[in-house]
């Protein structure tokens, strides 16, 4: 069940998704930090209503965030699409003991479903160019890698955005 987030669920949505950030790290993955995804992201996100939890036997398995939001990172892409109803998502992760079931299909279906039903034009995302997992996942679901941007605290390395026009 993919349900809106609460402000009491941050808890345990940063523990998540810091098993996450440990897993990718064992597989030489720096993408994450301890600083990122945070808890002021959170909250940011459910204020505006962008957070999404899965939910598995009662337990938070996974998160997703949709947001019409465009950051300031993003302006220097040449996107396949308008800078018009777009979608961007972001945080998505699936605790690592869920992980190759099937949920974050789940969630990234939920997050394109919610951008058709919402008239948008496209689906946004970037990912870590060193995670050539993500970029296996993005590219089956039919998503176009465009430009790199750069989150400087997070790494040096780049990271690849993606399209998906509806």
């Amino acid at each position: 069940m993919i349900v809106p987030a609460k402000i009491s669920q941050i808890p345990k949505i940063l523990i998540m998704t810091d098993a996450c950030r440990i897993a990718m790290e064992a597989n030489g993955i720096y993408q994450w930090t301890t600083d990122y995804p945070s808890k002021q992201a959170f909250e940011k996100d459910i204020e505006r209503n962008e957070l999404y939890v899965l939910q598995h036997d009662n337990e938070i398995v996974g998160c997703i965030v949709v947001s019409l939001f465009m950051d300031e990172e993003y302006t220097s892409v040449n996107w396949l699409t308008e800078n018009i109803n777009n979608y961007y998502i972001h945080r998505l992760a699936v605790h690592p003991n869920f992980q190759s079931k099937g949920f974050a299909q789940r969630l990234m279906a939920f997050g394109e479903n919610f951008a058709r039903e919402n008239n948008a034009v496209s689906v946004r995302l970037d990912t870590f160019s060193q995670n050539k997992r993500n970029q296996k996942f993005y590219e089956q679901r039919g998503y176009t890698k465009l430009g790199d941007i750069f989150f400087p605290n997070q790494s040096e390395h780049p990271f690849h955005c993606y399209e998906l026009v509806l």
